[in-house]
């Protein structure tokens, strides 16, 4: 029987991160407090170096542009109030 794999938080990923970066525990230490293996901890500390900068490039904090999607999001009602429109019409008007 096949064991199943765990899933973590990003909460739990991001405090074991910061936790490896500050250095106040070796990843022995931090391996058995998060009870995740050492290699998976080397690993978020890598992810959480290496998109660092993202973070900080344009000064967002790494927020998604909310202008974007909103527009998105009003050009896909807006196509299907059209759609809506024209298959009541097709139908008889039916509603």
């Amino acid at each position: 029987m096949s064991k199943k794999r765990r899933t973590h938080s990003p909460t739990l990923k991001a405090k074991a991160a910061l936790a490896a970066v500050r250095g106040d525990k070796t990843i022995s230490e931090l391996s058995a407090q998060f009870q995740v293996h050492s290699n998976q901890i080397q690993s978020w500390k890598k992810q959480l170096l290496n998109s660092a900068t993202e973070i900080f490039q344009n000064g967002s904090g790494g927020a998604p542009d909310q202008a974007a999607t909103i527009k998105e999001l009003h050009a896909k009602i807006g196509q299907l109030a059209m759609e809506k429109d024209f298959l009541s019409k097709a139908l008889g008007g039916l509603e």
